[in-house]
């Protein structure tokens, strides 16, 4: 990915539980990028079921 694509991804601020276009504040609450605004807007669920899914084969 080039930078000039950066801007037209979508991110999660976990902050403030936004999502924009482009890279709009800091990276330490910044998620993403991801390629459509609904994928940003489930940032967190798809963090989530990762981390279950981590834990899962770190148990196994």
């Amino acid at each position: 990915m080039s930078s000039d694509d950066t801007g037209q991804k979508w991110y999660y601020d976990t902050a403030t539980g936004e999502v924009t276009r482009g890279k709009v504040r800091g990276w330490d609450t910044r998620m993403g990028p991801y390629d459509s605004e609904d994928e940003a807007r489930s940032a967190l669920e798809t963090a989530r079921a990762r981390s279950e899914a981590a834990d899962d084969w770190d148990r196994n």
